[in-house]
């Protein structure tokens, strides 16, 4: 989130204003990251039991009164760990990006670096892709690839795909309001600068 924030700040990622950050937990640290160096407005939405579209159906609220509807918002997920229900998903179609430490569709879910370790891979990374209704099955926009050392540990890989993270969801999401991702079917294609693919 905060890396998305500041590559707004700077001016790399145009045309977008940041409208709301939202979580789930009031301890996010987060919250008061994007408010108190930000400036940006932030709400708490704690389950308190509350599953699929009954839950989701509050988040909606919650990103309509900021005006991030499905015509002009993007939802960029960072920490928010709910699978949202497929009414949800539906709602905000292709406008929902998730960032995952694995270069899907290898290694979905929870845990991803140690599976990653576990299954002895040489290469894992991490993917910016679109939610759909599966579990980290969206359209992949891009991945970055991070070696696996032998001497690894889940930690001391986790942190290297980190630092892939901040830079490559930026990046997505200054493709996405430069208006130069194209979907076709699951493939994403990027255009480049004078629109073209």
């Amino acid at each position: 989130m905060a890396s998305i924030l500041s590559a707004i700040k700077s001016g790399y990622i145009k045309n977008v204003k940041p409208a709301v950050v939202l979580s789930n937990r009031t301890e996010a640290v987060g919250l008061n990251l994007a408010l108190e160096k930000f400036g940006i407005s932030t709400e708490i939405m704690p389950s308190k039991g509350l599953k699929g579209w009954e839950y989701d159906k509050k988040v909606v609220s919650i990103l309509k009164k900021y005006d991030v509807t499905s015509e002009n918002g993007l939802i960029c997920l960072a920490g928010f760990n709910r699978i949202f229900s497929a009414e949800f998903v539906t709602e905000y179609s292709m406008r929902i990006l998730n960032i995952h430490p694995a270069l899907l569709p290898s290694f979905p879910g929870l845990n991803a670096q140690k599976q990653a370790i576990e299954y002895g891979v040489k290469v894992s990374g991490c993917t910016v892709h679109f939610v759909d209704q599966g579990l980290d099955s969206g359209p992949i926009i891009l991945q970055r690839a991070v070696k696996v050392l032998d001497s690894d540990t889940e930690a001391e890989l986790s942190a290297r795909i980190l630092r892939e993270e901040h830079e490559v969801y930026p990046e997505v999401v200054r493709l996405f309001a430069e208006d130069r991702i194209k979907i076709i079917g699951r493939r994403v294609l990027l255009k480049d600068n004078r629109n073209s693919i």
